[in-house]
């Protein structure tokens, strides 16, 4: 193959080591040459990782995203120093069987490298991947925080405890004070079911009958535990929200302009912020876009034929919230994004219109975040408007006959 890249260099990246290969051109009849070299992982030691590549004159270095081993070499690497860095996926960087070591691996890397064989992966800003570390730690404690709500609910159903099935947030007000009394020792039913707040105390009667069942002191010690635990997450999530709110200051206006497609709340549109950033020129075309976040359907055709295929693996804390963001956008009345969501269902599922609605609200924040445009709602009449009405007339057609019905049209005066 042709070399594009004249001088080039290869790592294997490890906790505690990385493995330089380096291509520059040989002389004589060597067209090629690697010269090969061993570093740590210490601060001092990428440095002189990095000054060696200099000195050797690289222009362009490979790395393979190997867990988060890469990101030291990666900020070593990426201060102000001339080089083209390109974060590889290792799946596509496969080395030829039988020749595993260190070593072959970093030799590999250069050659794909040096003829123009590896597309690097998206790697954002400084500021923007603080902000997804901010993001994603949020979206992790939140997550843990309904895991110990449901670890509550067990408790109270081991203890016979029926308060959720009267109560719909047993961590609210009312909730709240009747677990904080039972731990307390309170027995009392009638007790207990006066702490009942605002439109609770309607349930009086209920809640009578749902506590204190067989309360004892191992399970004031489990809801103990756990209520405390609660209250220490929701805390830590109320200070990351303002840390987010302060980091989210130079891309504000675009989570403004995300937040105007129906179903996107304030958080979806800055996990969506943090996790492709502000600048689309990084993705060539809304489709670039859709494939790097796993949201558009794999290609599998062979001989003529086109077999069915998934979608392929893609950014997960990006699929979530748009995915959230659709399932909220299907329920809001009046809404273009709702009326596709439903003609899709019909044909192949929920599932599958799920995640092609999913894939539209990425293609339309693609164009609000290039065009600086804002959303533009099309209606529930925007489709009906471009059907074919023939094939539409057809399918009426269709459907009163199943129902039994003989169908004679006629046009209107």
């Amino acid at each position: 193959m042709d070399v594009l890249i004249d001088r080039c260099a290869g790592l294997d990246v490890h906790q505690k080591t990385v493995v330089a290969c380096v291509r520059s051109p040989g002389k004589g009849r060597q067209k090629r040459v690697s010269e090969v070299a061993t570093f740590g992982t210490f601060e001092h030691q990428l440095v002189e990782l990095r000054d060696w590549l200099v000195a050797c004159g690289v222009t362009a270095v490979a790395m393979e995203a190997t867990g988060v081993y890469w990101k030291p070499v990666w900020h070593v690497l990426d201060e102000g120093e001339p080089f083209e860095l390109l974060l590889v996926n290792p799946a596509h960087i496969k080395n030829v069987p039988g020749r595993k070591t260190d070593v072959n691996d970093a030799t590999w890397i250069a050659q794909l490298l040096e003829c123009g064989l590896l597309r690097g992966s998206f790697v954002p800003p400084v500021e923007i991947r603080e902000l997804r570390e901010v993001t994603r730690y949020r979206r992790q404690l939140t997550e843990e925080r309904a895991r110990e709500t449901q670890r509550l609910q067990k408790v109270l159903e081991d203890a016979n405890v029926k308060l959720t099935s009267v109560v719909s947030d047993v961590l609210g007000v009312s909730g709240r004070l009747i677990l904080d009394a039972l731990c307390a020792g309170e027995r009392d039913p009638e007790v207990l079911a006066e702490m009942a707040k605002r439109r609770l105390r309607v349930k009086i009667g209920d809640l009578r009958q749902c506590v204190p069942g067989r309360f004892n002191a191992h399970h004031a010690a489990m809801v103990s535990e756990i209520v405390a635990h609660v209250d220490y997450l929701s805390a830590a999530i109320e200070r990351l929200d303002a840390r987010v709110e302060g980091m989210m200051s130079p891309f504000r206006a675009a989570r403004d302009l995300i937040m105007t497609i129906p179903g996107v709340a304030q958080r979806t549109a800055e996990i969506i912020v943090a996790e492709i950033g502000v600048d689309m020129t990084r993705f060539a075309t809304p489709g670039h876009l859709a494939s790097w976040a796993g949201l558009c359907p794999g290609n599998n055709e062979s001989a003529g034929k086109h077999r069915s295929t998934h979608t392929r693996h893609g950014d997960p804390w990006l699929q979530s919230a748009l995915v959230e963001a659709a399932w909220s956008a299907v329920r809001t009345k009046n809404c273009y994004l709702a009326v596709r969501f439903w003609r899709i269902a019909k044909r192949r599922g929920q599932q599958r219109a799920l995640i092609a609605i999913a894939h539209s609200i990425l293609v339309i924040i693609w164009h609000m975040l290039s065009d600086g445009t804002v959303y533009t709602e099309l209606g529930v009449d925007y489709l009906a408007a471009t059907d074919n009405a023939d094939r539409r007339r057809r399918h009426l057609v269709k459907q009163l006959e199943r129902l039994g019905y003989a169908v004679d049209l006629s046009p209107a005066a």
